[in-house]
């Protein structure tokens, strides 16, 4: 029974302790006994009843250190630290321990935290070496065999530029509403060949409903890519309606400086006629489907060609603006209007015949290629 009681004593006097320390706190300043004081009596009277009180029990407790370890700066991610919002003016910084980082010393106004500045390394900018391409052309033939690497190559040559395309565009197939008898237009090229040799078909004519086809031509062409954007063409030229004429074609195609495409050409007759021909247009888009097209055509002769109803100088002029909606890539409806003009002599001649020397046409038709 002496050992339950003195046990439940010195829980008593563990758990009493901050008991009378709290109840002293308050009498403390009205000339009462200290807390201590109050707790030394408190377990002087337990020992004498011979309860075993230890004799650190009424110690008091020590307060809580702050922690004096250094900090690691340096191990700090500084870069994900918004210090803009910061006010280091009113940080004590004159109470930190000799052994930790001095901000004080630290220049934290030009620092830029979110935005590290990396410094690249410079790019070296150099010949290739002179052992570059020193080796055989056809080292793979010594693993592979001549045979093998043979049709590899013609495949590499095929599918980088050497391949073989054929089309066909029809640029301009129209209805043409126009004073003294709507009529019809088509103005059409097809090729085959690679990027540099090709074989050119060419075609164009207009007519007038009820009255049949008035002028119409074909051409075969050989064409020779010149520069990257040009090609020379060579062939011969036949006429298909009025008076027949076959003519020796020499002529230029390509896209000039700001997307321009123009053609011309020179056309010698087996009558001894020398005429010429120059075309440009432009394809402006105005959404990624949507596209208006200005175009100017101008024909010229060196001669008076009475048969052809052509005089010396500019025969004629034509402009003309067209807007067209690709629905896809390969076919595109459009309409605009094309006004003509017959110059100089021409227009003599189209005056004795009593036909118009000039002549609007509200034009709709459709483009396609495949």
């Amino acid at each position: 029974m002496s050992r339950a009681l003195a046990l439940a004593a010195v829980l008593m006097a563990g758990t009493a302790a901050p008991a009378f320390a709290q109840s002293g706190a308050g009498h403390a300043g009205h000339g009462e006994p200290a807390p201590q004081d109050e707790c030394e009596a408190e377990a002087a009277r337990h020992r004498a009843m011979g309860h075993a009180v230890p004799e650190d029990s009424c110690a008091p407790a020590d307060p809580p250190q702050p922690d004096r370890t250094p900090m690691d700066h340096g191990a700090m991610d500084h870069g994900g630290m918004d210090h803009g919002g910061m006010d280091h003016s009113s940080m004590d910084h004159s109470a930190m321990d000799e052994g930790e980082v001095d901000h004080r010393q630290m220049g934290h106004g030009p620092m830029d935290h979110a935005a590290p500045q990396i410094e690249s390394a410079s790019i070296p900018i150099a010949p290739p070496p002179a052992s570059a391409g020193s080796g055989p052309p056809t080292a793979a033939d010594a693993i592979w065999g001549a045979e093998a690497m043979r049709a590899s190559r013609v495949a590499l040559a095929r599918e980088n530029g050497g391949m073989t395309t054929t089309g066909l565009v029809l640029d301009r197939f129209e209805y043409r509403a126009r004073q003294g008898g709507d009529g019809f237009l088509w103005d059409g090229i097809g090729w085959y060949g690679g990027d540099i040799d090709r074989v050119w078909i060419e075609s164009e004519g207009e007519g007038t409903f009820g009255e049949g086809v008035e002028s119409a031509d074909a051409a075969l062409l050989y064409g020779r890519a010149i520069t990257p954007w040009f090609d020379l063409q060579a062939g011969v030229r036949q006429d298909l309606a009025g008076p027949q004429r076959t003519y020796l074609d020499l002529g230029i195609q390509g896209l000039a400086p700001y997307r321009f495409e123009v053609e011309g050409d020179l056309l010698l007759s087996n009558k001894g006629d020398l005429t010429a021909t120059a075309e440009v247009e432009l394809d402006q888009r105005i959404t990624q489907r949507l596209i208006v097209q200005p175009r100017l055509e101008l024909s010229l002769a060196a001669q008076d060609v009475p048969e052809l109803g052509i005089g010396a100088g500019f025969d004629t002029v034509e402009a003309g603006l067209r807007l067209r909606y690709e629905l896809a890539r390969e076919f595109a409806p459009y309409v605009g209007i094309a006004q003509e003009w017959k110059l100089g002599g021409s227009a003599d001649y189209a005056r004795s015949a009593g036909e118009r020397t000039t002549a609007t046409s509200y034009v709709a038709g459709v483009r396609f290629w495949f």
